[in-house]
């Protein structure tokens, strides 16, 4: 195989690289597609409990995170979620929304890997998996690639190889290597879309509340970095997950705290003062009303002479304060899961080195970088997907056909 050429290699087959592929292929160009691992796109497969939540329809750039927060508009707007289900229609691929604009598979993941790699074929793209690429070169002609299939030549490359997130199905640095080795920058990278675990001894109260799940506001950060979600959160035997933590953690950084209102759109205030002018009950059993039973047992636990007095016997600013804590409950995070459990990987390429129109390097031709690889991180709930679709789309369309 020593000296094969293409128009474009692309590495990495995940959502991202497979429709950038399809799309090349079928405009026309000559692609190698390669990637380290023996199955193609593992995210998508385990994506939404395997079900892929393979976009959401009220995408749009505030719901991305970079440290270049208006780059992504150009690429979202030129692909947007109704291309993609245009693309699945296509496909026969029956979806469904779940909530909050969320687009779930009706029947498997695997039917958008099977669409994906169908595009590739209409688009008569080479792949090449298992296969490792060793070294990237870069000269007037071009990339030139050893790869553990031999050598190859291409006058354009794409890199597509995602983030460092769940290493066990593949994941790892090499595009961010190949980034460094062409001059490029790497904005800080930190697993994002993850659960968040606190010291043991400061959650041994809440320990006992796992599996515990209800409806919380949850922030985190200030001004512009702020963010703030009305999602489900998830007690666990380590700390907090659900889609209220996962949300919030792109936005939580080392050493600061979250805000969380246990009661949303309830003044438990003023719900418990009524409560002590009409009630006789314990302020356990009031408290239990308002939020769930094993969550006011816990809340209560450190001050058991409250717990069991009546309503009326309690003081004003006793009830307060507690209603208050509820209310907003700030607690600082330990640390996260870490990528093994990070459903996308924050930071990364520094696009401010990158064309918006085309994802191409400003620093070397012909050199593209789209997807997880980029510094552009979606909120949870099929963001990331568009942005790999949207990304992907852009630079394909960008691609020349050079290869006689």
């Amino acid at each position: 195989m020593e000296g094969l050429s293409f128009d474009v290699v692309i590495v990495g087959a995940g959502a991202a690289g497979l429709h950038c592929a399809g799309i090349a292929g079928q405009r026309g160009l000559k692609v190698l597609l390669i990637d380290h691992a023996e199955k193609v796109a593992e995210k998508i497969r385990i994506s939404g409990g395997g079900r892929c939540n393979f976009t959401n329809v009220d995408t749009g750039p505030a719901n991305f995170l970079s440290a270049n927060p208006h780059f992504c508009r150009s690429a979202l707007a030129r692909y947007t979620p109704q291309d993609f289900i245009a693309l699945l229609q296509r496909h026969r691929i029956a979806w469904h929304e779940k909530h909050k604009g969320q687009l779930f598979c009706d029947e498997s993941a695997e039917d958008v890997i099977t669409m994906l790699l169908r595009e590739c074929d209409a688009g008569f793209v080479t792949r090449w998996q298992p296969c490792s690429v060793h070294a990237v070169r870069h000269g007037d002609a071009g990339f030139e690639l050893d790869t553990a299939r031999g050598t190859v030549r291409s006058a354009q490359l794409v890199i597509s190889t995602g983030g460092l997130s769940i290493p066990k199905i593949g994941a790892t640095d090499f595009g961010y290597r190949l980034a460094r080795q062409f001059g490029h920058t790497i904005v800080e990278m930190r697993p994002a879309l993850v659960p968040l675990t606190f010291d043991p001894m400061t959650w041994a109260p809440f320990a006992a509340l796992s599996g515990l799940s209800l409806e919380v506001t949850v922030e985190a950060g200030a001004g512009k970095a702020k963010g703030a979600f009305l999602e489900d959160l998830l007690f666990t035997h380590r700390g907090l997950s659900g889609p209220a933590i996962l949300q919030i953690s792109s936005f939580w950084h080392a050493g600061t705290p979250l805000r969380l209102n246990l009661a949303p759109g309830r003044d438990l205030t003023a719900e418990l003062l009524q409560a002590k002018r009409d009630s006789r009950r314990l302020l356990a059993n009031e408290l239990a009303e308002l939020i769930p039973r094993r969550l006011a047992d816990a809340w209560l636990a450190p001050t058991p002479e409250l717990a069991a007095k009546p309503l009326p016997d309690q003081r004003d600013r006793d009830l307060a304060l507690l209603a208050e804590r509820l209310n907003r409950w700030e607690l600082k995070p330990q640390g996260s899961e870490g990528y093994r459990k990070a459903e996308v990987t924050a930071g990364g390429v520094d696009t401010r080195e990158l064309s918006s129109q085309t994802l191409q390097s400003e620093r070397v031709s012909g050199l593209f970088f789209i997807g997880e690889v980029v510094d552009v991180t979606g909120w949870l709930g099929g963001y990331n997907f568009q942005w790999a679709w949207a990304s992907a789309a852009a630079c394909a369309r960008a691609l020349q056909p050079l290869h006689s």
